[in-house]
């Protein structure tokens, strides 16, 4: 029997790369947005339709700071897929970048307990899959650890640094449903994951690369 290489079965989640058509205006946006520093950028032509299949969401203190998340990715050209609500689980919405990115602002808290701020408390890729319990189950082979499960409903893996973005799994249809879009889409996710390990593409399609080193800051 096939055993598991000891590079996959320390995969863990490295950094995340959005495949935009406009690297330089996809830089801008998100610097205004404020989620420049989760997240790196790359020129790409790949062609998709409809859903891509994930969303990043962002976890923030209370309802003035999502309002100020989504006031800001506005005024820098997104669009408004959701508008931020109340909701039995709290408060948020959710906006399309311009590169088509989805992003999902929320909070638990149903109610400020102090001034907006600027602050993310976590950070999640959110992957569409068909079935949570098999992709699951093949992450886990490449090392993963999960952190939450809820049957075939959702996973959610614990982070590989401090800091990092999390990776979580979530049916492809619920998933759409809660972003308030089709479920159905074709060609690229354009989202890239840097592996720890080895390069490889997960039941979904969606691609890990070999990370590459962080780039160093200007001086």
């Amino acid at each position: 029997m096939a055993t598991t290489t000891s590079a996959a079965a320390h995969t863990a989640l490295a950094s995340v790369t959005l495949e935009v058509a406009d690297p330089e205006a996809a830089r801008r946006f998100y610097e205004a947005f404020g989620v420049d520093a989760y997240i790196r950028l790359r020129a790409s032509e790949a062609h998709s339709t409809g859903f891509r299949g994930c969303t990043l969401a962002l976890t923030v203190s209370g309802p003035a700071t999502v309002d100020g998340f989504v006031a800001a990715a506005v005024d820098a050209g997104a669009v408004v897929l959701k508008p931020a609500a109340k909701s039995l689980w709290g408060y948020g919405g959710v906006i399309q970048a311009p590169d088509g990115t989805i992003w999902k602002i929320a909070t638990s808290a149903r109610k400020d307990t102090g001034p907006a701020t600027r602050a993310i408390d976590e950070v999640v890729l959110l992957l569409g899959v068909e079935d949570v319990k098999a992709t699951k189950q093949f992450y886990v082979g490449r090392g993963l650890t999960v952190a939450k499960s809820f049957g075939g409903k959702y996973a959610e893996f614990a982070p590989g640094q401090v800091g990092l973005v999390k990776l979580a799994l979530y049916k492809r249809n619920a998933l759409a449903k809660d972003l308030g879009v089709p479920a159905d889409g074709t060609g690229s996710h354009h989202i890239v994951l840097g592996s720890t390990a080895d390069a490889f593409t997960d039941p979904d399609g969606f691609v890990w690369e070999a990370a590459a080193p962080p780039a160093p800051t200007a001086s």
